[in-house]
């Protein structure tokens, strides 16, 4: 298979890294509009790269658009103009959605959007043990990380997170909505308290305190911050016959035997780590969700959609806009 990776940032790296584990048969080109970054991962991976789409002249089966998010949408209308199936990293806004999914049922091709965290072990044991506890539960989640952290090799109004329309906070929404809508149900109402922690130039609230209702009668407080300076994701689960705890990374899963009143360690398989992320990036799930790319190229539905992305950039919309006092 000849597989176009467009954008060879880090997120472009680790793609190549993965599908050059996942089968060293594959082709593959990379495009990035930085001449210099080009020739870096061309030494660093040993593959042929670009500066433009319109130098490549191989002809390929899919692309990986892994470009800051603000470009995502001409990109993908472009490829699938050229009859090519489309794996894209998340989008932070919905522009051309509809446009692009109409195009790409035209063309017959798969338009695929990455939503990592539903292929991770641990939300899939997690998940399945709420359905099978089959009770109304609540739940506390700390997502964060200090913005110029994120990528500190990059200067930080040079990085989409900091822009207003796709900065950090809202990255970390949509990130993990999708398997928190997932897992709990649809989200019924938000109520929301955010605020300004940091000394950072933001044109953004950096902390947003969230109060979820799911349809299913399940509830949360959700935080979501870029100040933490401990990158953070800690999760806490409970009604009267269920505790869950998790802080992020494979090994730190537990649930508490009720009879024994033991707290357990859940074994949450395979893990992948990539020297230099902190140690809750765990690739194998970014393996697995190419993996399942490349299965809805032969017909699986995917996990995750650009239909039900539609869905959580809505709900994304309503907690920058929403606050308590607002809704007095």
């Amino acid at each position: 298979m000849n597989i176009c990776v467009i954008g060879l940032g880090s997120m472009g790296k680790r793609r190549i890294r993965l599908l050059q584990k996942l089968d060293c048969h594959f082709v593959i080109i990379g495009i990035d509009s930085n001449a210099e970054r080009a020739r870096a991962v061309a030494d660093e991976y040993g593959i042929d790269c670009y500066s433009a789409f319109s130098d490549v002249h191989e002809k390929f089966d899919c692309v990986f658009v892994c470009t800051s998010p603000q470009a995502h949408s001409l990109i993908i209308k472009k490829c699938l103009e050229k009859n090519l199936n489309v794996f894209t990293e998340i989008n932070l806004i919905s522009d051309l959605y509809d446009e692009n999914i109409r195009l790409a049922k035209k063309k017959g091709k798969v338009l695929f959007l990455s939503s990592t965290p539903l292929y991770k072990e641990e939300m899939q044991i997690i998940d399945k043990k709420i359905k099978q506890n089959g009770k109304t539960c609540a739940y506390q989640y700390h997502v964060g990380q200090y913005l110029p952290d994120w990528h500190p090799w990059d200067k930080l109004n040079e990085f989409f997170v900091s822009n207003r329309n796709t900065n950090g906070c809202r990255e970390f929404l949509a990130i993990e909505l999708p398997w928190i809508q997932e897992t709990f149900g649809k989200i019924k109402a938000v109520h929301v308290i955010k605020t300004n922690l940091t000394d950072l130039d933001l044109e953004f609230p950096d902390t947003y305190f969230i109060q979820i209702e799911h349809e299913k009668g399940n509830i949360g407080n959700l935080t979501i911050d870029v100040v933490s300076r401990q990158a953070v994701r800690r999760m806490e689960i409970f009604n009267e016959d269920l505790y869950i705890r998790w802080d992020g990374t494979p090994d730190s899963l537990y649930e508490k035997d009720i009879p024994s009143g033991e707290l357990k360690q859940i074994s949450a398989g395979r893990y992948i780590h990539e020297n230099g992320y902190n140690a809750s990036i765990n690739e194998y799930a970014y393996m697995k969700e190419i993996e399942a790319f490349l299965e809805a190229i032969k017909g699986t539905e995917p996990l995750y959609s650009f239909e039900k992305d539609k869905e959580t950039l809505k709900i994304i919309d309503e907690i920058e806009r929403n606050t308590c006092d607002e809704q007095k």
